[in-house]
């Protein structure tokens, strides 16, 4: 397992406004950060177990959703776990403890930033 830091999917400086990571793919080529960074987001998603869960999590009333509430994937609870901690790891969750279980949430800003990401310029349409 890497103890590599890699960058995070919104700048953490980034004004209230939504900055993303990366510009959209029509705008210019990635630097190797972007890409990195870029490439760890749809590494996540590119496991169907994986996206599945961020889907439930996204799409629960609320905009987040105990563990309990989105095991049911057809795999066990430690490897419900493993892809929930993977997808944290790739920007794309963040968690919560509440007593004995934990809520995931999509924060609405990196929903916006994916989408930014694979928008289509006016100047490239």
């Amino acid at each position: 397992m890497s103890n590599t830091r890699m960058p995070p999917l919104l700048e953490p400086d980034a004004p209230e406004a939504v900055a993303p990571c990366c510009p959209p793919l029509t705008e210019r080529p990635f630097t190797a950060e972007e890409a990195e960074t870029a490439a760890r987001m749809f590494k996540a998603l590119g496991d169907p177990v994986r996206l599945r869960l961020f889907s439930a999590v996204a799409s629960h009333e609320g905009g987040e959703a105990c563990v309990c509430d989105i095991s049911d994937v057809g795999v066990s609870q430690p490897t419900v776990s493993h892809h929930l901690k993977k997808l944290k790891e790739a920007g794309l969750l963040t968690s919560e403890r509440r007593g004995t279980w934990v809520y995931y949430r999509v924060e609405p800003s990196v929903l916006s930033a994916m989408g930014k990401l694979l928008t289509i310029s006016p100047a490239a349409a």
